[in-house]
């Protein structure tokens, strides 16, 4: 059966909720609460208030804002529209975001009230946009056309029809190694990653899902297309800010979300947390780090009952690649290696661990994590070359390093292109992480390689303590060498107080951590 006869269109998620679920909730956020039947009617008007503005089919459309109903009520009116959307990092510069924009060609642009201001720096780079709405509450400032009168002066339009192979979306990786890439998302590969999260997630029609990871960012964007699909119900926080997060948590009663384990870290450790009731969390994916033990403890003894899933993925896979059950962790005789791992392949993904030829290396082998299926992307927006060297002989190279072991279990051990290369040994950092993270005083930890005139990198690790001072680099060095071996442990360590850099996916920057290692050098290995 073709995609097309399959109706892969993301748009059939909202027609179906609103005819299985018409009066329940879908969105709650500021204030403003709408069911699936008064949503599905919005997203129609403002599609048509998007024709109106002159979008056609394939336009991009891009949006710059923080969390919000709106926000979901775009993703699902640019495809009705026949259009395809572009979220903007929030966190990007004003080059980089009209680097963005102007490489998608994006010719429409929606804005909140705390992005507007930004208008006058991106003044005269805008090469494409013509139009900008603005999404916020107030009078829309001189320009700017009003979101809420695009809907209300508009009748609702039919649906365009995109679907399967058709672009729904331009998500722009983070472009924290290099220039940033537009990755080509279509119709059937964000209905596919839905139907590969859902059971894996737990998301059903009672899902009650707080965007607290950015709405930009692929990771949240799983979640919001899957409780749609699902019929269930969203609220919103802008941005993530523990007190707000907390607060969130205890009005809305959510029982999902994304949090990487740095925030789960700011929740359960806040001074304040003891005045908010955030016991309603049982789902909660994380990502981009291990969960350190203590914060998991600490998360249980407040949310009693939660289930922590860890997740792995990237935007190139529309993004879930695996998953693990953290009921495996229970299973007799379980390996205590396990829990670091990032689990088994989702339902319709086909995961492997390829060497250089890109032929399947053995068991507990590491390798490079490759994937196909219909999840992954079409390729990169004018990339070409870059495209078909990523998915060459029909695999996603993820460029992460991994290996699985003998029951399916995968463990990503770090980037093949980030290792550090000390003394002529392959050290990949997330290895040494992971040993590090075991230690109980060990709040947050990135491992880096710096330049060493003996051996050309030295294996350096940067750590946020839970207290300051209460351990010394000796002992976490001394530690880690009763895990792994002494020419992966670290040799140097440096301590900060604040919270480590994160990028827009919540990933630790380690361009950031090793730029005052490197300046100088002509490239950042030696």
């Amino acid at each position: 059966m073709s995609t097309d006869k399959m109706q892969m269109r993301l748009t059939l998620m909202v027609e179906r909720a609103a005819q299985v679920n018409g009066k329940g909730l879908a969105t709650d956020c500021a204030g403003r609460r709408h069911s699936w039947a008064q949503l599905a009617d919005r997203v129609a008007r403002l599609a048509g208030g998007l024709r109106s503005l002159g979008v056609k089919d394939g336009d991009r459309v891009a949006i710059l804002a923080l969390n919000s109903d709106r926000y979901l009520e775009f993703l699902f009116a640019v495809p009705w529209a026949g259009a395809v959307f572009v979220p903007v990092n929030t966190r990007l510069a004003p080059p980089e975001i009209a680097y963005w924009l102007n490489d998608s060609g994006s010719e429409f642009l929606f804005v909140d009230d705390t992005f507007v201001p930004m208008l006058e720096a991106l003044d005269g780079k805008m090469a494409s946009v013509r139009q900008v709405v603005y999404l916020g509450d107030d009078a829309a400032p001189n320009g700017l056309h009003d979101y809420e009168s695009l809907i209300e002066g508009q009748p609702p339009i039919p649906d365009a029809g995109r679907r399967g192979d058709d672009l729904a979306g331009l998500f722009y990786t983070g472009g924290t190694t290099g220039v940033s890439k537009g990755v080509m998302m279509s119709q059937t590969n964000l209905v596919m990653n839905a139907l590969n999260v859902t059971p894996i997630f737990g998301i059903d029609r009672w899902t009650n899902w707080l965007h607290a990871a950015p709405m930009f960012h692929m990771a949240d964007g799983a979640g919001a297309f899957a409780v749609a699909m699902a019929a269930g119900s969203h609220c919103f926080i802008p941005g993530f800010e523990p007190t707000a997060a907390m607060a969130a948590i205890q009005q809305y009663r959510p029982n999902h979300s994304v949090l990487v384990p740095t925030m789960v870290n700011m929740i359960v450790n806040h001074p304040a947390v003891g005045d908010y009731d955030i016991s309603s969390l049982k789902h909660v994916l994380y990502g981009a780090a291990p969960m350190p033990a203590p914060v998991l403890e600490r998360a249980l003894q407040l949310m009693p009952g939660i289930s922590f899933i860890h997740g792995y993925g990237q935007t190139e896979a529309a993004p879930f690649l695996s998953a693990l059950d953290p009921r495996h962790l229970d299973e007799p005789g379980a390996p205590t290696e396990r829990r670091n791992s990032i689990g088994h392949s989702g339902g319709a993904i086909e995961v492997r661990v390829l060497d250089e030829n890109d032929l399947e290396v053995p068991a507990n082998t590491v390798g490079e994590i490759c994937a196909r299926g219909m999840n992954v992307m079409r390729g990169y927006w004018n990339k070409p070359e870059l495209s078909a060297e990523t998915l060459r002989n029909g695999w996603l190279h993820t460029g992460d390093g991994g290996y699985m072991d003998e029951d399916g279990f995968l463990y990503i051990v770090d980037r093949v292109k980030d290792m550090i290369i000390s003394g002529g040994e392959n050290v990949y950092s997330a290895e040494v992480e992971n040993a590090m993270h075991q230690h109980e005083a060990v709040a947050e930890c990135a491992v880096i390689g710096i330049p060493d005139e003996t051996w050309g990198e030295r294996v350096h690790a940067v750590v946020r303590l839970m207290e300051p001072g209460t351990v010394s680099a000796e002992t976490l060095i001394a530690f880690c060498h009763g895990l792994i071996a002494n020419y992966k442990c670290p040799r140097s360590i440096e301590f900060v107080e604040e919270p480590l850099p994160l990028s827009g996916a919540g990933k630790i920057l380690k361009t950031e951590l090793r730029k005052p290692f490197w300046k100088g050098h002509d490239k950042g290995v030696n």
